[in-house]
């Protein structure tokens, strides 16, 4: 089987290959304004490669839900599911090489970001072990890489901007090769953009976009005039994975349409005046009232997430027009799975001993808290491999979880002692966890309140303000009682657990 797929065709009807090979390697920027033909570019890509690498979509207009049927692609619905839920699946998805479509269209723009961010960083937070070569195809790239602040909040911005960061600049490395496609070069941060070694630009009209693509393309000021009068479906095309000189190709047919609804010309109904306002003002039909109640994604299944994961795991790549399924036993290849023997199975008391050794050892290191949680959870993953228990690794949400209790010194979660301050810690949010723990473990011990240092140290920051606003919000939330005598001296209690730090 060939690596390399057509994606169009030259002005003279040469065919113009992409070998896909190469493509995981270097990396794919498209551009074009809308109704340019870039959905259009990236169904042909997804349709062409699918019989030979995994894919992954990130779909912000539920354009690519129709690779469902004819290509497998399990359609991932942002809005049903919650942030455990979304890790947990993209975890299955790199185990079972899975091509997907994260269909992001019932969700606010927020919304959107963060289930992204949520789903993009846990498939580059997977396993070593799992690391299989996928195509991550993001759609309207600008909205989650995005220049400049917006109108979302700062922390989601961040949040969304760093999975895309480590999409392309380091994800080539952990086997996911980033497609990113976007409206405007000018609202894409320029660190994202910068690491896709091919490019596909089509028309475009600002100015500041023109140049943008120009430069990327190795051509003058004069000739980026050309990128104005690029026809539909017609894009520049240059890199090591399409040509070493830029060309015009011309985007090739597809199998399948999108659900978008058509832009031609459709004459307006005969009927006007009173009975039009009669039929706009009609009682609703018992179809209408039904239809408030379906689905978002209209005519597909909503399943549950184990539901889903169950389809994961049964995953079987689509085969090539004429072939039989890809079936391979003769070890690891780019494109198939390994066939990695199942590791002697330890008792469950050695395993939690085992990394309740590593979790101290990692606590135990400088400023550990001050580092990325996605670093930590590559550098726990490795210890456990060695220790020869990666299987029971878990995802990165429960290694966020596992650290913060770390930090507070819990290193064996399993205890039964735990099990109350376990409970209560399910209502706090992950990025308060880690000083709330502290201080609850304290006021278990009844030792003495930890200080401002102290808690900033646990949360990660230099900044006294930031941990004042921490407690107040603790406070707030029920979560804490703080208590200040006339000397000055603090102590803080936990409600829900009966106890209180000593005063300092």
């Amino acid at each position: 089987m060939t690596a390399s797929i057509i994606i169009g065709e030259e002005t003279n009807g040469k065919a113009v290959p992409i070998d896909i090979e190469e493509l995981l390697a270097t990396r794919l920027l498209v551009q074009g304004n809308s109704g340019s033909g870039k959905s259009h570019l990236l169904r042909r890509l997804l349709e062409e490669s699918a019989p030979l690498v995994q894919q992954v979509v990130v779909d912000p207009e539920g354009d690519f839900v129709t690779l469902a049927e004819p290509f497998g692609h399990i359609v991932v619905d942002g809005a049903a599911y919650n942030t455990n839920d979304l890790v947990r699946l993209a975890n299955r998805v790199r185990q079972h090489r899975a091509s997907v479509v994260l269909a992001l269209d019932g969700l606010e723009i927020e919304a959107q970001m963060r289930c992204a961010a949520t789903f993009l960083n846990a498939l580059f937070d997977a396993p070593r072990e799992i690391w299989y070569p996928a195509l991550v195809v993001v759609d309207e790239a600008q909205m989650f890489a995005p220049a400049a602040a917006g109108d979302v909040t700062d922390e989601v911005r961040r949040l969304s901007l760093s999975a895309m960061t480590n999409l392309m600049c380091r994800g080539r490395k952990r086997g996911l090769a980033g497609i990113i496609a976007t409206q405007r070069l000018a609202k894409l941060a320029k660190n994202v953009a910068a690491e896709a070694s091919n490019f596909l630009m089509g028309r475009t009209f600002l100015d500041i976009d023109m140049q943008r693509a120009a430069d990327l393309l190795g051509m003058d000021r004069r000739q980026a005039e050309t990128i104005r009068d690029l026809q539909r479906g017609q894009f520049l095309a240059l890199g090591p994975a399409i040509t070493r000189r830029p060309l015009s190709v011309r985007i090739g047919g597809v199998q399948t349409r999108s659900q978008a609804v058509s832009t031609g010309l459709l004459p307006p109904p005969s009927v006007t005046g009173d009975d039009l306002h009669a039929l706009l003002h009609a009682a609703p039909t018992a179809e209408e009232l039904a239809a408030e109640e379906t689905p978002l994604l209209a005519g597909l299944p909503r399943p549950d997430a184990g539901e889903l994961m169950d389809q994961i795991s049964t995953y079987v790549m689509a085969p090539a027009p004429g072939e039989e399924p890809l079936v391979d036993d003769s070890g690891p290849n780019l494109f198939s799975a390994a066939s990695v023997p199942a590791p002697p199975s330890l008792p469950p008391e050695e395993v939690q001993s085992i990394m309740a050794g590593i979790m101290e050892d990692i606590t135990a290191e400088r400023d550990c808290t001050y580092q990325p949680i996605s670093s930590l959870f590559q550098d726990f993953t490795t210890r456990c491999r060695m220790k020869k228990i990666g299987q029971h690794v878990g995802d990165a949400t429960q290694f966020r979880r596992r650290f913060a209790l770390a930090v507070a010194g819990i290193y064996r979660p399993t205890d039964e002692e735990w099990a109350p301050l376990l409970q209560l810690s399910r209502s706090v949010p992950d990025d308060l966890l880690t000083p709330f723990l502290v201080i609850a473990r304290a006021a278990m011990d009844e030792a003495p309140c930890p200080d401002d240092e102290a808690l900033a140290r646990a949360y990660g920051t230099s900044s006294p303000g930031r941990i004042r606003r921490l407690l107040e919000h603790l406070e707030k939330s029920n979560l804490i009682v703080v208590k200040t005598d006339y000397s000055g001296r603090r102590s803080i209690g936990i409600p829900d657990l009966g106890v209180s730090t000593a005063a300092v």
